[in-house]
């Protein structure tokens, strides 16, 4: 099923971990809902800008799959409105940034990037169209190992 021009339900939903562990991760209606919002408003304009491929580290994960992974509880990726994206060959710094600039979202998040390393790290990106609230923050791990996300998009 496509979502999108260049987006299809099957690689918004796949999950290694659920492979792995033989844990089903087929979305509802609302969610696949959710998912072609997500792909039409920010997937889409993110490959057509860059001209690129957009490589989906996770999109939709089911509650078994999102706790199998350790994700929050209340996750956007567990309604449809979330996905942890790449673009091969661009730093992940330069791809939130133009998000950041130029969609609209509910959040962007540039996850573990590594100043000096343009292929660390992703940037996770959501869009609930009830909440646009176009927060953008950082992901780093403090001293004793602990996620923490710092406000803004730091370099």
């Amino acid at each position: 099923m496509n979502l999108s021009k260049n987006f299809t339900l099957t690689e918004l939903v796949k999950s290694e971990v659920a492979l792995r562990k033989g844990l089903d991760n087929t979305p509802g209606e609302a969610e696949i809902a959710s998912l072609k919002v997500l792909t039409e408003k920010v997937l889409q304009p993110i490959r057509d800008h860059f001209a690129t491929g957009v490589k989906v580290n996770s999109g939709y994960r089911s509650p078994q799959v999102n706790k199998a992974i350790g994700g929050s509880p209340n996750s956007d990726h567990c309604r449809g409105m979330a996905a942890d994206i790449e673009i091969p060959g661009l730093p992940n710094h330069q791809l939130a940034e133009w998000i950041n600039q130029n969609l609209k979202f509910s959040q962007v998040i540039l996850e573990f990037y590594m100043p000096g390393d343009p292929n660390s790290g992703w940037v996770h990106v959501s869009y609930n169209p009830s909440n646009l609230k176009k927060e953008a923050l950082t992901a780093v791990k403090d001293k004793n190992n602990k996620t923490v996300y710092l406000p803004g998009l730091l370099p």
